[in-house]
């Protein structure tokens, strides 16, 4: 018994990999941790108009996060290490590892990222595509 795709209108030619990804992107399970904000930010000056994604890493270092680009995916973790040296009579703030994987489309590049206040801002740009209007020629057959 086959299952039904997302993309399998006869006039979807060509979307395999946007299916795929989107597998990718909904079996990807997440812990809500650390949590994020993705927003939109207008063309300032010049700078294009742009995507800034945040997350709050409220308690990790800059040699603690990694940003990397993996096939397609923007991906960004952090590992802290626990301090066997402290004694803690109480501890609510564990020492914790994240990954958070961000699917990007084709053609997007990180501008570059900076950790502020226990934010750490990745801004990324899709550069404008050409428009490409093409004649096919026609041919005739006898």
């Amino acid at each position: 018994m086959s299952r039904p795709t997302l993309m399998n209108s006869p006039f979807l030619l060509g979307f395999d990999e946007i299916e795929k990804a989107l597998e990718r992107v909904t079996r990807t399970a997440s812990d809500g941790y650390p949590p994020y904000n993705i927003e939109r930010l207008p063309r300032d000056g010049n700078l294009p108009e742009r995507l800034r994604i945040t997350l709050a890493v409220a308690g990790f270092s800059r040699d603690q996060l990694a940003i990397t680009l993996e096939e397609g995916q923007l991906v960004i973790r952090g590992r802290q290490l626990d301090d066997r040296e402290r004694q803690y009579l109480h501890r609510g703030i564990a020492a914790r590892q994240f990954q958070r994987a961000f699917l990007l489309a084709e053609g997007m590049q990180v501008l570059g990222a900076d950790l502020a206040d226990g934010l750490l801002s990745v801004d990324l740009v899709r550069p404008e595509l050409e428009r490409i209007i093409k004649n096919i020629e026609i041919t005739m057959r006898s």
